[in-house]
C-alpha cells in the first residue's frame, strides 16, 4: 500500500448517493474477498470502502 493520498471529486444526484451509501453499508467481507485476488487485496478494498462510507456520511448520506 502506498502512503500517497489522492482526492477524488464525485458528483452524484441525491438518489445515487443514497443508493451508494446503502450499498457500502451492506457490502461485507464475503463480497470483498470474492472480488479480490487474495486477503491482502480484500483488506485494501475494505479500507477503500470504509473511506467512501465516511465521505458519504460527511456529505449527509449515512443510512441506519
Amino acid at each position: 500500500m502506498t502512503d500517497n493520498m489522492h482526492t477524488i471529486e464525485l458528483r452524484l444526484v441525491e438518489a445515487h448517493a443514497l443508493a451508494l451509501a446503502q450499498f457500502v453499508k451492506r457490502a461485507g467481507w464475503s463480497e470483498f474477498r470474492a472480488n479480490a485476488v487474495d486477503d491482502d487485496e480484500a483488506r485494501e478494498i475494505r479500507a477503500a470502502v470504509d473511506a467512501l462510507q465516511k465521505a458519504l456520511a460527511e456529505a449527509g448520506f449515512a443510512p441506519r
